[in-house]
């Protein structure tokens, strides 16, 4: 039996879902089972997987694997055609990165290319749920105004049947290429296989694919190893690797995977990374890598770590470290700081500007909370807003990206001028820009309540009894994850605030964008007061604040 019998045996290529190999044995699920013909009939078949077995008289060559990814790529087009329409939602964003339908998370392959920024996106685009995930796409010219762009990667091929997963962009001259990992799940134990794939693009839109350039685990690593980042290092090519390490005596450890190339297509492993941290989680996910004001720094999202507040129990964490890389390019690393002190950050990808700004942008989610308000509307999470990077005091501080003041209405400025207790501005919007500084209370707390309809809100608190401030959403609708985040404040200082709010999102930059906490913050429509409150009258100050659109 030839590949071509097998398919029309199987109901035609209409009816392929997806292709599966090991080793030499050939996999394919099918849509309607029913369409089976008797010259399949003796084939092995999974009825709970709805796949078929079938063992070649000889191996399917390269053209064969890609004829049946095309086939399935076709029909997963098809079928996306019913979900790019956006829904409506009171909570979706007016200015923030959201998807049509469907379930977002990381960002991928944030980079300029050819005078146009693109901006990938992992999605699920049929439902709230962590499923096969796609990479979406949207461009840019000035970082403010994005373009939708037809899907550009789908998972359709027998490396990435389950997933195109995280990974990172390479400008090479002409040619856009993707770095991605490659998720495949095996049989009713969905036993799990990774590997580092590549597409390119001379278009910069359509993308072909060419299958793994890395299809093995580096040693004593689980298949928990993704999310490649390419940099150039002197002469040559790095890619960084999240991964899980598993020890000797089988204790799961977070490192990073180094591998080394001359072409972006030939790879050869340097080594794990990340001993010197000893037990630090037991898995690192996307890593990011670059210099500012010649400080080299490290990102990562590091998995069961410790955190210093009770009021952090998840295992999800962000941070960076300070790094050095030698000539021989072996990694090192200093230290870990937290990169966003709230509930919804994850994931973060950079990307150089044309005039030399390291911009970042990240997943306003985490990865196990999946039941939140806009469910009900058919979508799920949104990126935040773009940040510029700077290195400043041995810390990175984190502030808007300057392009987005475009987003501005008329400026709206609050002065107050007798001491109260309690003070309340009718802002009529849930998408604005708000400025104010907050003085340090003596004894007790202050507080900014924002997005206000009496009955919901969100609570940003000086707590001088604690030397802490919190960002507390417990009044807000029910949503998945924690309530309370801190970060600890025993300066005395008082406390600058730009607050960026957009119907169901909030992120604060405290200090200049020394802290910052991102929020998912889900209140009804008419949720537009602000209320500034604390334990005595005072005297606030100045509250200045625009609408954003």
């Amino acid at each position: 039996m030839t590949l071509t019998e097998l398919i029309t045996a199987c109901g035609g290529n209409e009816n392929l879902l997806r292709a599966l190999r090991v080793e030499e044995q050939v996999i394919i699920e099918l849509a309607d089972p029913e369409l089976r013909s008797s010259a399949v009939a003796e084939l092995p078949f999974n009825t709970q997987l709805s796949q078929l077995t079938w063992q070649p008289e000889r191996p399917l060559e390269t053209h064969e694997w890609q004829q049946l990814g095309q086939w399935i790529e076709a029909n997963q087009r098809k079928q996306l055609l019913g979900a790019q329409e956006i829904t409506a939602s009171i909570h979706r964003p007016s200015w923030h990165i959201a998807p049509p339908q469907g379930l977002l998370n990381d960002p991928n392959g944030f980079i300029y290319h050819q005078g146009e920024y693109h901006l990938f996106y992992q999605l699920y685009p049929f439902a709230c749920d962590h499923k096969d995930k796609y990479w979406a796409h949207v461009t840019s010219t000035d970082l403010l105004n994005w373009t939708t762009q037809r899907i550009a990667l789908c998972p359709s091929d027998w490396f990435d049947s389950h997933g195109v997963f995280s990974g990172h962009a390479v400008s090479n001259g002409d040619e856009l290429m993707l770095f991605y990992t490659g998720n495949v799940r095996i049989g009713e134990q969905r036993d799990r296989i990774t590997t580092q794939c590549l597409a390119t693009s001379s278009d910069g839109l359509h993308f072909i694919k060419h299958g793994p350039v890395i299809d093995a685990l580096p040693p004593s690593v689980t298949p928990h190893c993704r999310d490649p980042k390419i940099i150039r290092h002197n002469d040559h090519w790095l890619m960084l690797l999240g991964a899980q390490h598993q020890t000797a005596d089988n204790q799961l450890q977070g490192r990073l995977a180094i591998y080394r190339s001359d072409d972006l297509y030939h790879w050869s492993y340097k080594g794990l990374y990340g001993d010197e941290l000893g037990q630090f989680g037991y898995m690192w996910e996307c890593p990011d890598l670059f210099e500012l004001d010649s400080q080299l720094l490290g990102i990562i999202c590091p998995q069961g770590i410790e955190s210093s507040s009770e009021h952090h129990q998840i295992p999800h964490h962000n941070g960076y470290f300070k790094a050095s890389l030698n000539q021989n390019s072996a990694l090192t690393f200093d230290g870990f700081t937290t990169l966003d002190f709230g509930f919804d950050f994850y994931a973060p990808q950079t990307a150089e500007t044309p005039d030399g700004r390291r911009i970042l942008i990240g997943w306003m989610g985490l990865p196990d909370e999946t039941d939140q308000p806009s469910n009900q509307d058919g979508w799920l999470h949104q990126l935040t807003c773009l940040r510029e990077l700077s290195w400043e005091k041995g810390k990175i501080f984190q502030r808007p990206a300057r392009e987005l003041q475009a987003l501005r209405g008329m400026q709206h400025r609050h002065t107050f001028t007798t001491e109260s207790a309690c003070q309340t501005l009718l802002l009529d919007t849930k998408s604005y820009e708000l400025r104010t500084t907050m003085t340090w209370p003596e004894t007790g707390q202050s507080t900014l309540r924002l997005m206000d309809n009496g009955d919901q809100y969100c609570d940003i608190i000086l707590d001088s009894d604690n030397q802490r401030i919190l960002l507390d959403r417990s009044h807000t609708l029910s949503t998945d994850g924690e309530q309370i985040r801190e970060i600890t404040w025993n300066t005395g200082e008082d406390v600058e605030l730009q607050v960026l709010a957009d119907h169901s999102s909030l992120e604060i930059f405290i200090n200049n964008g020394e802290y910052a906490m991102t929020a998912r913050v889900f209140t009804p429509e008419d949720a537009t007061r602000l209320q500034l409150i604390s334990d005595r009258p005072q005297l606030w100050q100045d509250v200045t604040f625009w609408p954003l659109g």
